[in-house]
């Protein structure tokens, strides 16, 4: 049939061009096999009633013939004299057997075809996890957290749809393959007109199908807009209440989502204005066939009423494919942001070294190391530095010069446009990233606390670590005191990004962290810049007996926290102005004295 053939060769373009996600079909190929092999033998079966219906029908208008449906086990259960049953009733037994078993093949199709998208939901998660967790951090500083979110919910869970749709359309063309060879064998003239009507139909829907498809990207980009935002509120309620923007917030948020609202209305137009064309048209369609049946062609009542009646039962199977592959066309939207998210070429990728990393020797060397978020903006240029094992180097500069920055070139958070970084004069590069980082630790200025117990943050990352050992980085971080009074104790649940804490209190959960991992290699970016000088103070001394016999990476805004460092390196715009001891250059009256001078008098001043 030309309407069906066409939208089988439709649904192959539509698995062609999503081949990088339904190419996980394979990891579930045992349960995809089965949904067709089932959805093929209930198709198969439909045939098997109608070929006894015929057989009912011809019994019942020439009850004197003999019955023949040229199968062989069949016509002998029919004529035999073995039975007592009339053969009227074996006929309606297997018109029921055969229908049973329909309805039983259909059955084991759904559950398969429903474990099927299942499965490459789970698959597709997945699968985009470790494309995540592969992308260097540069991809996730450049892309809206919102989009992804939305791509790992409401994208997935559309196009998983798409497996149950294509399992209904192959389902439904076989069904309707089987229809139109029962036709064909009743009636060749009639079948070739029914074939011309739909395959005009068919043409007539494309266009529409092709309209479908186009609005699907809209709502997709719409969703992904509306979850943006909503997670910006979330996330930055603070900060909205703070500013008072509630009002501006409130806007946004029903702006979007009244866009969302009508980008789903745009694609339900165009989408429901399929059924209802193509049952309109089918409908006038059969009317006309009956007609010409009556007045052209002459068939025995039996085989006319059996070809009506598989027509009867063709059209609503021809509405479903059209109705369900205008559906698949909605989700293409969805199926292009997975796609776009899945695809390898043109994404930033941390590329792996093969060498573990046994634990520092001697020293950290970056040798003339240039570094740019993008290719004509350095922020770094021309850092050459060692950071000697065991002993502490402070980063000091203004907002801007590149402390942190800096920083993060040592875990190979980035890794430098130009020059190179080497550890025990290996190339950071050729190492194993994890083996290198499991001997780190790193306290930030943006203090990250997971949705957890406050025994959990602390143990993060740290596996086996007992309640004595939990308890006692707690106390040396000054924690252990807000710990006892908070309505769990160590068992309080912190909440979204820690909640419940204030900006000191994440700063000691994290610190407490940093204490248990026990590392070999501590970067300290602003460690202590959410706390009071009290507190400050404590954990200052903490850090001090965490750092002996550490190599330590120490970013400061206070100086004094970094005084006894054994080297300071003075940053301006992105370049090394000064570096020595703390002392030394204070005599130097350069660039830190500077800072030195700004910040006691601000002292005196308070």
């Amino acid at each position: 049939m030309p309407k069906a053939q066409r939208n089988f060769f439709n649904l192959t373009k539509f698995w062609q061009d999503n081949s990088l996600i339904l190419k996980e079909v394979k990891s579930f190929r045992k349960i995809a096999i089965l949904a067709v092999i089932f959805s093929f033998l209930a198709a198969s079966f439909e045939g098997v009633s109608i070929g006894f219906l015929l057989s009912f029908l011809q019994k019942l208008t020439t009850p004197n013939q003999p019955i023949e449906t040229g199968i062989g086990w069949v016509d002998m259960i029919l004529t035999s004299n073995v039975w007592s049953i009339s053969p009227i009733y074996r006929i309606s037994l297997l018109i029921l057997l055969s229908t049973w078993m329909r309805a039983t093949f259909n059955y084991f199709s759904a559950i398969y075809t429903e474990s099927a998208q299942l499965h490459l939901a789970d698959s597709l998660h997945k699968l985009i996890f470790e494309q995540l967790q592969s992308l260097r951090l540069s991809y996730f500083s450049q892309t809206n957290s919102g989009e992804l979110i939305n791509i790992i919910t409401t994208e997935i869970e559309r196009t998983k749809q798409s497996f149950s749709g294509v399992a209904f359309l192959f389902t439904r063309i076989l069904t309707v393959c089987v229809y139109f060879v029962v036709m064909f064998s009743l009636s060749w003239q009639l079948s070739i007109i029914s074939v011309l009507i739909f395959a005009l139909l068919g043409v007539g829907l494309s266009t529409l199908n092709k309209r479908v498809r186009e609005t699907s990207f809209g709502i997709s980009s719409a969703n992904a807009k509306f979850t943006a935002i909503a997670v910006e509120f979330i996330n930055g309620i603070r900060t909205v209440q703070a500013f008072s923007t509630q009002e501006f917030e409130r806007q946004r948020f029903y702006q979007a989502s009244t866009n969302q609202l009508n980008a789903a209305i745009k694609v339900v137009m165009a989408w429901t204005m399929v059924r209802p064309i193509a049952e309109g048209v089918a409908t006038t369609a059969l009317i006309s066939l009956i007609v010409i049946s009556f007045t052209t062609f002459t068939l025995p009542v039996a085989s006319l009423l059996t070809f009506f009646f598989v027509l009867v039962r063709v059209i609503p199977n021809i509405q479903d494919i059209n109705g369900t592959f205008a559906a698949l066309n909605t989700l293409q939207g969805s199926l292009e942001n997975i796609r776009g998210i899945l695809q390898t070429h043109d994404k930033p990728y941390l590329r792996n070294g093969k060498l573990k990393f046994p634990g520092l020797k001697r020293s950290i060397d970056l040798v003339s190391v240039d570094f740019g978020y993008t290719a004509d903006n350095l922020v770094l240029s021309n850092i050459t530095l060692t950071i000697e094992r065991g002993k502490t180097t402070a980063l000091v500069g203004s907002s801007g010069a590149g402390k942190t920055t800096l920083a993060d070139l040592i875990p190979r958070f980035y890794d430098p446009t130009q020059g190179q970084i080497l550890v025990d004069g290996i190339d950071l590069q050729k190492l194993e990233i994890n083996s290198f980082r499991r001997k780190m630790a790193i306290v930030s200025q943006d203090t990250f606390i997971f949705n957890a117990s406050i025994r959990d943050n602390i143990a993060y990352g740290t596996t086996g670590a007992s309640e004595a050992e939990i308890r006692e980085v707690a106390k040396l971080a000054n924690a252990l005191e807000f710990i006892a009074q908070m309505p769990q104790g160590f068992d309080t649940n912190l909440g979204d990004r820690g909640v419940r804490l204030s900006g000191g209190q994440r700063q000691r959960i994290a610190i407490a962290r940093a204490l248990l991992r026990n590392p070999e290699i501590l970067i300290l970016d602003e460690a202590t810049s959410a706390l009071d000088s009290v507190s400050e103070r404590l954990i200052q001394q903490s850090l001090d007996k965490l750092s002996q016999g550490k190599t330590v990476i120490a970013i400061a805004h206070r100086l004094s926290t970094i005084a006894k460092a054994d080297k300071v390196v003075v940053l301006e715009q992105g370049r090394i102005v000064e570096q020595g001891r703390y002392q030394e250059l204070l005599e130097l009256k350069g660039k830190l004295w500077k800072y030195h001078k700004m910040q006691y008098e601000a002292t005196q001043s308070d």
